[in-house]
């Protein structure tokens, strides 16, 4: 099959993931918070990455060296997942993935502190170009800005550290050990803070189902969004990944009676065409030795 044929079957599994994904937190959201949610998903994936992790004899993979970057990581996603999950309950599901695109950007303009890389000016293109992106999908004024899209867009500079982390990480770790370290930390930080006021809400028989699923979507986006990297290069990948933002924009549609909005779109588009230009230059750069 076609590298890029195979790549977008991968990624048509990740963006419904992904949509999967929102469309159960909001669903639950009336009966469990945030930190409930994010419990329950890191037990969720507890469960599949260690039946996974026993049936391919990846266990020996599993490392205990860099427990601290793990946690500095899983901190951060943990904070971001949290964010998105209160997000995509108080505004359009289409807001929120349209800021989420953002994380590349920071990714932009937070490397240089964190992975001691340089601003060349096409990647500050590509910032000024996201941060535009972000004054057009949220036309912040007094009356339009609320915590909803605070959130969303705070969640997407946790994401762009937990990439950068990932990168970092992924020099010496295995995928099994670092979703190993991911839902077993994010799961003892989702208990202590679900935890914290005595009181945690047990799922049901309405929520467990969604629950459920939220965990195994969130596994599952992941995978299937590094598959189609390894598959075909990101230039190929990341326009793929953008048709997230009018599948969500429908489901929202039609399942909660969303208004689709242009400017969101109009915004979605600035942000990505600076994501492309920087990776497009990227793929060209030389190689340096």
């Amino acid at each position: 099959m076609n590298p890029v044929l195979r790549a977008a079957l991968w990624m048509s599994g990740s963006i419904a993931s992904f949509s999967l994904m929102a469309v159960a937190g909001r669903e639950v959201s009336s009966s469990l918070d945030t930190f409930e949610i994010m419990m329950y998903r890191s037990v969720v994936g507890v469960i599949i990455v260690c039946i996974l992790a026993a049936a391919t004899g990846a266990w020996r993979g599993i490392k205990t060296d860099r427990l601290g970057v793990h946690l500095i990581r899983n901190a951060a996603h943990f904070t971001g997942q949290n964010l998105w999950f209160y997000a995509v309950t108080v505004i359009p599901l289409a807001q929120v993935f349209a800021l989420e695109f953002t994380s590349p950007i920071w990714v932009i303009v937070l490397s240089p502190f964190i992975l001691g890389e340089r601003l060349t000016p096409v990647r500050a293109l590509a910032a000024l170009m996201g941060f535009a992106g972000i004054l057009i999908v949220a036309r912040p004024d007094m009356q339009s800005l609320n915590p909803g899209l605070i959130t969303a867009a705070s969640s997407a500079i946790f994401f762009a550290i937990t990439i950068m982390l990932t990168k970092r990480l992924t020099r010496n770790e295995s995928i099994t050990s670092i979703l190993f370290w991911l839902t077993l930390m994010q799961l003892v930080m989702g208990v202590a803070l679900a935890g914290w006021d005595g009181n945690i809400t047990w799922p049901d028989a309405q929520t467990g189902p969604w629950v459920f699923l939220i965990g195994g979507a969130g596994l599952l986006a992941h995978y299937c969004l590094t598959n189609a990297l390894a598959i075909a290069p990101a230039t190929v990948v990341v326009p793929i990944d953008f048709i997230r933002l009018p599948t969500i924009a429908v489901i929202g549609m039609f399942a909660y009676g969303e208004a689709i909005d242009i400017w969101v779109f109009i915004g979605a588009m600035v942000i990505f065409a600076g994501n492309y230009i920087n990776i497009w230059v990227e793929t060209k750069r030389p190689k340096t030795l």
